[in-house]
């Protein structure tokens, strides 16, 4: 009888499957995995190391922090600037890619003048000429009330994703000036909307806001992008929900809806802007947590019945099987958990990897183990995607051949399955081979059989291939060596 855990599974891949209308490239091993975490904002650089120092244990690769414009600022403030000067100062001591969302603070201030949209822009491009960011979110869920107004006009028009394709266009110029290699990645999309105005709550579903930023995009002429990536805010209705759950009935978009968001970016096929092939990042998911009564002092005020939190197990099996969906989906760059660390207050988020005191819960492990999978192209099996490893190979050289046994030194950048051979020249018959699993990115020492072998001329041939969504192999070889009458 299968498990509840194997049940589960069998959702998921499914749901990869149903991902799938033809074959094409995933998100792979090459996505980027951060956090959305602002708690990582410091007035110095040993401060906010200190938070990405437990960012970078939980293995994320990236962290989005939050810069907030204000009309009239072409600019970061003088206190602004010090914590940018912190974060991306301590985030190249960590290796660690910085993100920026450059965004309004709420509906009360949002840029629809061309002045304003002009300052936001500059302001947005000053951010990439002095601390060298090359990945910009322009706005932050436009399609909701909360930070965008008004989202209908008198006669029910969207009226926001017209003012946010001016707002696109001009930032997108602004920042392409400032550094041609700026990913500028729209959207920032809240899940969900009602599209109806008069209701006290106007909010536009992603899927009318995406058609409608189509049909403004192609009214206005513009013959250049507005955007080089699309960007998701891919929450679920509540905690409870896992992420294998569908919205096939509503306008709703969370991570198992990829078609529907593959779908509606199609409206922008055809003119200069890519549409169906542009590359998506999930740009906030969380999941939260119940909190312990060993923890309940840190935090304050009562969690809302609408949230319904899970326990830290489910909260680590939602997360590993979010990035398994999501590897497997074409297209996707990039996916955020929003948070790493649990904000205080309880009406906030709790979908952090650690309490509010910095101390890890017990999903930490689980998450950290799920990214490294998606770095080692194993979290899950993708139909169509094919992986061949990149690796370096050190070969034995010097009084090193006269050793038993003969050593290599191998690093893939993935997960890798190695068959190393000697074999005797000039007939390139196998004298000694090795079969070796390594994990990505560590440097291996793979020993051949400790046999002695008779002087004379050899090669090693080296032949790496993915363990999981196998491509076709990386083979190498040594130039000839020749082995001296073995010492060891």
């Amino acid at each position: 009888m299968a498990t509840l855990a194997s049940m589960r599974r069998l959702v998921v891949l499914g749901l990869v499957l149903a991902a799938w209308a033809a074959p094409a490239r995933a998100g792979g091993p090459t996505m980027v995995v951060g956090a959305a975490e602002d708690a990582v904002q410091a007035t110095d650089i040993p401060a906010a190391k200190a938070k990405l120092d437990l960012l970078k244990l939980a293995g994320f690769d990236a962290v989005r922090i939050t810069e907030i414009w204000a009309p009239g600022e072409k600019a970061p403030t003088a206190p602004e600037q010090q914590r940018l000067a912190a974060v991306t100062g301590a985030a190249k001591l960590d290796a660690m890619k910085v993100y920026v969302t450059v965004t309004n603070a709420g509906s009360k201030t949002t840029p629809l003048t061309a002045t304003q949209q002009r300052d936001f822009a500059s302001f947005a491009a000053s951010i990439v000429r002095r601390y060298g960011v090359t990945e910009i979110v322009v706005g932050n869920e436009p399609n909701n009330n909360r930070f965008w107004l008004p989202q209908f006009g008198l006669d029910g028009s969207d009226t926001a994703a017209a003012s946010y394709e001016t707002l696109l266009a001009t930032t997108y110029d602004a920042l392409k000036a400032a550094n041609p290699a700026v990913d500028v990645i729209a959207g920032g999309l809240s899940p969900r909307g009602i599209d109806r105005p008069g209701t006290g709550k106007d909010t536009h579903s992603p899927t009318a806001f995406i058609a409608d930023l189509a049909a403004a995009y192609k009214a206005s002429g513009r013959t250049t992008p507005i955007m080089d990536t699309f960007d998701l805010h891919a929450y679920e209705d509540n905690s409870s929900l896992p992420p294998s759950f569908q919205h096939p009935k509503t306008t709703t978009m969370a991570i198992a809806d990829y078609n529907k968001l593959v779908t509606a970016l199609s409206a922008f096929d055809g003119t200069a802007q890519p549409g169906s092939k542009l590359p998506i990042e999930y740009g906030e998911y969380g999941v939260e947590s119940q909190i312990p009564a060993s923890k309940a002092t840190l935090y304050t005020g009562t969690e809302p019945t609408t949230t319904k939190p899970v326990d830290e197990a489910t909260q680590a099996t939602y997360y590993h099987d979010a990035l398994a969906l999501v590897f497997c989906q074409p297209t996707v760059k990039s996916f955020f958990m929003f948070h790493a660390f649990d904000e205080s207050a309880l009406p906030a988020w709790q979908s952090g990897v650690y309490y509010a005191d910095g101390t890890a819960k017990a999903s930490l492990a689980a998450v950290r183990k799920a990214i490294r999978d998606v770095n080692g192209g194993v979290i899950a099996k993708c139909p169509g995607l094919q992986l061949t490893p990149k690796a370096s190979v050190v070969y034995p050289s010097g009084k090193a051949l006269a050793s038993v046994p003969l050593k290599l030194r191998i690093t893939c950048d993935i997960d890798c399955n190695v068959y190393a051979r000697l074999a005797k020249l000039p007939q390139v018959s196998t004298t000694l081979a090795v079969t070796a699993h390594l994990k990505a990115g560590v440097p291996t020492i793979v020993r051949l059989p400790a046999r002695r072998v008779a002087p004379g001329p050899y090669r090693i041939t080296v032949r790496l291939t993915a363990p999981v969504n196998t491509g076709p192999p990386l083979l190498l070889q040594s130039s000839p060596l020749i082995l001296p009458r073995a010492s060891g």
